[in-house]
């Protein structure tokens, strides 16, 4: 069960270089450049799509020594408060796709949505910590389609009605985040439901596949919203499909791949411990202890198990406060630094670089990180105030 209680337990920050990295790393098949393209065409067509802001925080990376900060603020995609519609919208409109016989050419709105009559008869179930969920039911209530949504024990009442407001149906089961998805795959299965998990394992792959092609966009928007290009790329782990994804971008792209860092709760760090155990292999963490919910997951995905062991950098672990140090900051930026609203998943990598850039004590895993004057680094505040009481108590608003 999650914990509203930060741990205080020393280390408050770890990180291992990954020994298994590859030689010459490489991102997988299905990250391409006219995938890229064809995402981004296919987001385009959401009614009220618009890029969300890319924030340099100036002031505060001349504080750190650094040479900028760059934020992906998610707090504003589509009104949901989180990055995850991205990967829930493809997933679905290509289950759409296959489920009504449709061409490529129509993954696109307009075209999914002419089909209004057979969509009223699809059933889309997951199970969520809350920011899958609402967006699996906000893209529901979009195309015409049903949504089931299971939560993990624990849960807040405010993200369970989130979902509920899109017309879905919800409960919060007794069961914690991988039992719950466990339970989701089961009930698919039962009620010939479509399962939409952001997770995979042995025999689910495609559905997980093009929801990680769907956060894409986030790197094709920050593209054409700047020119510069980072030196480190910070993504947070919760199965690991986020960051995946994210690192296969700049694996594909032509130009110099960033420092590839994969961040995680002490508390939820199925990645850190199974790199630690040191045979290769993903490996279930059972005890989950943080308030970072959308990153409290026990099971790595098997998808970005691979890409990730052969292809990041380094492995971080905070704890708690870490998290909330960077929901302060970015809520009271210096200067002229731009206010970002960021939940406790989306701002543990600012709280992170701030920590290790300003403390002693992370002296090596600075040096570990190679942050220097001339680090570009970019980082994604995956989500917003997501509950808004816990948000305020955070930040003491």
């Amino acid at each position: 069960m999650p914990s509203m209680k930060p741990n205080t337990l020393e280390p408050m920050i770890e990180c291992i270089l990954n020994p298994f990295i590859s030689a010459e790393r490489e991102a997988p098949d299905f990250a391409s450049v006219e995938q890229v393209k064809a995402v981004k065409i296919f987001h385009q067509s959401l009614p009220g799509y618009v890029s969300t802001p890319l924030v340099k925080l100036s002031e505060c990376a001349a504080r750190l020594g650094i040479d900028a900060l760059m934020v992906k603020d998610e707090s504003q995609r589509f009104g949901l408060k989180a990055f995850k519609v991205l990967g829930a919208s493809y997933a679905i409109a290509k289950e759409i796709q296959q489920q009504l016989g449709l061409d490529d050419e129509e993954t696109n709105f307009d075209a999914i949505a002419a089909h209004s009559s057979a969509l009223k008869s699809l059933t889309f179930v997951t199970a969520t910590d809350g920011n899958h969920g609402r967006a699996v039911a906000w893209c529901a209530e979009q195309f015409g389609c049903k949504a089931v949504v299971f939560m993990p024990k624990g849960t807040s009442q405010f993200r369970l009605e989130a979902i509920r407001s899109h017309g879905a149906r919800a409960e919060i089961t007794e069961l914690n985040y991988d039992e719950t998805v466990l339970f989701s795959a089961q009930q698919a299965k039962k009620n010939a439901w479509v399962l939409l998990q952001d997770s995979s394992w042995e025999g689910y792959k495609t559905v997980p596949k093009h929801i990680m092609q769907g956060y894409f966009s986030l790197v094709s928007e920050f593209e054409d919203q700047t020119m510069a290009w980072p030196t480190h790329v910070l993504a947070q782990a919760g199965v690991g499909s986020f960051a995946a994804s994210i690192f296969s971008y700049f694996l594909a792209s032509p130009k110099p791949t960033p420092k590839l860092i994969l961040v995680e709760p002490t508390g939820a760090a199925c990645y850190f411990n199974s790199i630690h155990i040191g045979d290769g292999k993903p490996h279930l963490t059972k005890e989950l202890n943080t308030m970072m919910a959308g990153l409290s997951c026990g099971q790595p995905s098997i998808l970005a198990w691979d890409i990730i062991k052969s292809n990041c950098d380094v492995f971080v672990v905070c704890q708690d406060q870490v998290a909330i140090k960077g929901m302060q900051l970015l809520a009271n930026p210096a200067s002229n630094d731009a206010v970002v609203i960021s939940g406790e998943s989306g701002a543990v990598p600012v709280g992170l670089v701030d920590e290790v850039c300003t403390n002693q004590k992370y002296s090596l895993v600075k040096e570990r990180l190679k942050f220097d004057s001339g680090s570009k680094i970019l980082v994604f505040s995956t989500e917003g105030d997501t509950d808004p009481k816990v948000y305020k108590q955070l930040v003491k608003l």
